[in-house]
């Protein structure tokens, strides 16, 4: 897609989508943040010590974001090269996926669930190698947890996939996700730590409907943009 947004880079919108996306990623993984947040016995769960578990694991979920990302863009690479209009088609399919991110976001429509349900095939093979790091008690195997559940079945993650896609180049794919990775962070660590205002906050209608129509606007340039080049050539 277009290297800037609106004069921004991409991977300032892909943070903060990431963050406006914040009240799905509660529901994703809030449980499991409050699940390492309880696993350290009760002697030993001092802040820091739960800090660390938790950074270990958004730090392995966010690592393996970034490995999807780099093999989507190759795959994408591969295809632009192969056929010089599949770039155009990424492009418009990459926006499209992000139209309806924003309606998921929103609760306005919930048809990324069935693309979702695509995903939990891969999951069922990934799913049980999460069990042999658990008791999580270290922060490696916090990480290796994390890494495990970055492959979990979201309608988030695959739209972002499907831009990365667009991008058509791994190191920028990888980027883009890590960035989009990032800026769940802020919500995902709250829930950890039990930061009711921030996730009550981003939970709200409101919020969620403004997110919704900020990125539905950035998807509709990118549309337009595209529309525009077609035409001039």
């Amino acid at each position: 897609m277009d290297p800037s947004i609106f004069g921004f880079s991409p991977y300032v919108a892909a943070f903060v989508f990431g963050l406006l996306g914040g009240a799905h990623c509660i529901g994703m993984c809030g449980g499991i943040m409050g699940a390492l947040t309880f696993s350290v016995p009760p002697e030993l769960r001092r802040p820091h010590r739960v800090l660390g578990l938790l950074l270990g694991f958004n730090a392995g979920r966010i690592v393996s974001y970034m490995v999807v990302g780099a093999l989507v863009g190759l795959v994408g690479a591969g295809l632009s090269h192969a056929l010089d209009s599949i770039a155009l088609v990424l492009r418009v399919v990459a926006a499209v996926m992000l139209i309806l991110m924003a309606l998921y976001i929103a609760n306005w429509w919930k048809g990324l669930v069935r693309i979702e349900a695509v995903g939990r095939h891969v999951w069922a093979f990934v799913a049980p190698v999460g069990k042999r790091f658990m008791p999580v008690v270290r922060a490696r195997q916090a990480f290796g947890l994390g890494a495990v559940w970055g492959w979990m079945p979201c309608g988030l993650i695959y739209s972002m996939l499907a831009w990365s896609l667009s991008i058509a180049e791994p190191l920028q794919g990888a980027a883009l996700m890590g960035a989009f990775g990032l800026g769940t962070l802020p919500t995902v660590l709250a829930t950890g730590v039990a930061a009711r205002r921030i996730s009550g906050w981003i939970r709200n209608p409101a919020t969620r409907n403004v997110a919704a129509l900020l990125i539905i606007s950035f998807a509709t340039w990118q549309l337009w943009h595209l529309h525009t080049m077609g035409t001039m050539n």
